[in-house]
């Protein structure tokens, strides 16, 4: 297991860029929508959260988007925002204990497990705190995780329930060509996992857990030290994450504080170094247990970043060509979402967006996960597709209502250029 640096060795890198207001940020409008979701009895408490992307190489007009419906399971969707296929989550095991909840995936193609070569649907399980595996075959999936599928952090059962469990999750294919490992963060907690995939001997895919890396949870800001306000016994947790196989690096959200740079060599974290922090890094707050929410009881920090409004949320690049690579941010608390050319290694602030009302297709609002191709598509998506996560999709039949947004690519590069 790796600490990240803390305190005083703390790295925070400069990213050379003026600031701009959410309101001064070009717009974008979405194209299609999945149908919406509803966290409620009705709607089978479906509550949007994170999607993927699978590219059907033969045919690159049927391809799927996958998206995390947390208790409403996992929803893959068509590139008309069509939903094709629906995955309950598990039952859970016992009358008392917590049922599946599906919180975040990421899709691998040419995956060699054993001695297949697979396309998957790799999912965090968080009420089980297991991963699930699932592998896509023609644009549909199945369910091909081991039988019994080891917990990712907790040690008993009984801790499962407490629900400090995997949380947001990425996959890092293997750069030699073997099986992928999958980078997993804990709710409630600094610590990230990575586990490698492995064929289970009965024709199913298990994990292993290689290693661990615990963020930071306190910060030296001018005047002092700084934690990030939570509810008591919670710690600043990530949940977005991307990885970049082109450079081996692991890019996390930390929502509370900002974007870290990790990077991953066969299975191990490296030095983590954070390279953008939330406007709202080293401000101090109390938490309200009648509100049960954070409230400022001092003036923002000159230690605080300036484009990612917390919580800073999904992590997704777009490749381009001869080498040029973005990194996309959401920055969940003011809507927007901050772009960073990552083409030499760190990160640096080329510009933002956010995504309006159309016509037919309402905008973006508080977005959690988020994906990108820059492959052809068909004539629908000819230079990509950027798939959001919607917080406040309307209408609404004044119901809580989430659903995923699709963009054209070519749309979102040109207001970035």
């Amino acid at each position: 297991m790796r600490t990240a640096a803390v305190l005083g060795s703390l790295v925070l890198l400069p990213l050379l860029a003026l600031p701009a207001a959410a309101a001064d940020l070009p717009t974008v409008r979405a194209s299609a929508e999945t149908p919406p979701n509803f966290d409620d009895d009705e709607g089978g408490n479906a509550d949007a959260d994170d999607p993927a992307i699978w590219v059907d190489r033969a045919r690159p007009e049927r391809s799927r988007v996958v998206g995390t419906l947390k208790n409403g399971g996992l929803a893959v969707f068509d590139l008309h925002g069509k939903q094709v296929q629906h995955i309950a989550t598990p039952q859970a095991p016992t009358p008392d204990a917590e049922a599946g909840r599906f919180n975040n995936v990421d899709v691998v193609q040419g995956a060699r497990i054993g001695r297949r070569t697979l396309d998957l649907a790799v999912v965090s399980d968080r009420g089980r705190d297991r991963i699930r595996v699932y592998a896509i075959r023609d644009g549909a999936l199945a369910d091909v995780t081991t039988a019994a599928p080891p917990r990712a952090f907790s040690a008993t059962e009984a801790e499962v329930d407490e629900q400090r469990t995997a949380y947001g999750l990425t996959v890092a294919p293997d750069p030699e060509g073997g099986a992928p490992w999958v980078i997993v963060s804990r709710r409630h907690d600094t610590r990230l996992g990575v586990f490698r995939l492995a064929d289970d001997g009965a024709g199913r895919i298990t994990y292993r857990r290689v290693d661990t890396l615990d963020l930071p949870a306190t910060f030296a800001v001018p005047g002092g030290t700084w934690t990030p306000c939570a509810e008591p016994g919670e710690g600043p947790q990530v949940e977005g994450m991307v990885f970049d196989p082109t450079d081996g690096v692991l890019y996390a959200a930390q929502e509370d504080v900002g974007v870290w740079r990790v990077p991953v060599r066969n299975g191990h974290f490296g030095s983590a170094t954070l390279v953008d922090k939330v406007r709202e890094f080293g401000r101090p707050a109390v938490y309200d247990e009648a509100t049960e929410e954070c409230a400022f009881t001092g003036p923002p920090s000159s230690a605080a970043g300036r484009y990612l409004t917390a919580d800073a949320e999904g992590l997704t690049i777009a490749y381009g060509k001869n080498g040029a690579k973005q990194l996309l941010a959401s920055s969940q608390g003011d809507s927007t979402f901050v772009a960073y050319d990552i083409s030499h290694g760190y990160p640096r602030r080329t510009g933002g967006f956010a995504v309006s009302d159309g016509s037919t297709v309402d905008g973006v609002q508080h977005s959690d996960g988020a994906a990108v191709v820059t492959t052809p598509l068909g004539r629908d998506y000819p230079h990509g597709l950027l798939v959001l996560h919607d917080g406040e999709n309307t209408p609404n039949d004044d119901r809580e209502s989430t659903n995923f947004k699709f963009v054209r690519w070519e749309k979102v590069a040109g207001v970035l250029r």
